[in-house]
């Protein structure tokens, strides 16, 4: 639909007829009485305000979107390249480039989860939406009540359990909260990559909230490494918008904008891309791994704690 913009005269007509047909509405102070609605010599008024909102939200709606017929045939060549791009990301030379030789990644959701899905198994992917509420949420902030009490692990126990105050309004939802809950359940340690750093301070290494994406170019600047990480943006941690996998200071858009659904792409993030963990989140990640999406178990190098803990969740 094509949608002209009404001339300078129409404007100030439009004016005429409202105090015209509603005289209650005339300015009696004012030259003419209608220029509060349209005044042509500034062009302001009620009228001509109006008219730009209009015109700014259609260009927004018409903004050029992949349709669904284009997104199934990305996924489709997608799952038809999927071996090729599977050797790619084995390659030492060729893996870093892998977001410029497949650049549909930055703007088609969905693309982590069939790789995962195409990499394991439809059943594999999904076991973290499935069993998180029925088996690991409940218990893992049963758990986290042990933990000593620190202002962070107070205000998350309180977001996990859905009991923020005031004073905890705006952090994080009850899902990312206990996820941040087990990171402190399985916390650093030290070691020939990484330095002494506490549970508190990894949280970064995880998610990272920004109130508006026009903030995430300074964001990048201060960033180093290669290790993935997930990039909230909303107006407040617990009514997040939208969730980005941020990778080589790329933003991957996140197919939910749920906090779960968000970490779960994160974590096949590493698989697809053949990522190594963050040295910080080792512990956290390998439970992730093994004890819930159970890939590579009885191959995988587990800490006592990890191997502690799962014990504890499911018996």
């Amino acid at each position: 639909m094509i949608w002209r913009i009404p001339t300078r005269n129409q404007k100030e007509t439009y004016a005429l007829g409202v105090v015209t047909l509603f005289p209650s509405l005339k300015d009696p102070f004012s030259k003419k009485g209608y220029e509060h609605f349209y005044d042509a010599d500034s062009g302001t008024g009620y009228i001509a305000w109006r008219l730009k909102t209009v015109q700014r939200n259609a260009k927004k709606r018409n903004k050029p979107s992949i349709s669904k017929r284009n997104e199934a045939q990305i996924l489709l060549k997608m799952r038809e390249t999927f071996y090729y791009r599977h050797r790619l990301v084995h390659d030492p030379n060729k893996t870093a480039d892998i977001l410029k030789t497949f650049p549909t990644f930055l703007n088609t959701k969905g693309l982590l989860n069939q790789d995962f899905s195409l990499l394991f198994s439809p059943e594999t992917s999904s076991k973290l939406l499935e069993m998180w509420d029925t088996t690991f949420k409940a218990k893992i902030i049963e758990e986290a009540i042990g933990l000593t009490s620190t202002a962070v692990v107070r205000s998350l126990l309180l977001s996990a359990n859905n009991q923020r105050d005031s004073e905890h309004c705006s952090d994080w939802d009850s899902d990312m909260a206990t996820l941040l809950l087990l990171l402190h359940l399985l916390p650093p340690t030290p070691g020939k990559k990484v330095s002494k750093i506490s549970a508190s301070d990894a949280i970064n290494r995880l998610v990272v909230y920004q109130k508006s994406r026009s903030c995430l170019e300074q964001h990048f600047q201060k960033r180093e490494g290669r290790q993935p990480y997930l990039l909230a943006v909303g107006r407040n941690r617990d009514q997040i918008e939208h969730f980005y996998i941020a990778l080589d200071k790329n933003l991957i858009p996140c197919q939910s904008d749920t906090s779960l659904s968000a970490f779960d792409e994160l974590f096949k993030a590493h698989f697809v891309f053949n990522l190594a963990y963050d040295e910080a989140l080792l512990h956290f990640y390998t439970f992730i791994q093994t004890t819930i999406y159970m890939i590579d178990v009885g191959n995988t190098k587990e800490s006592p704690r990890v191997k502690e803990l799962r014990a504890k969740l499911l018996n």
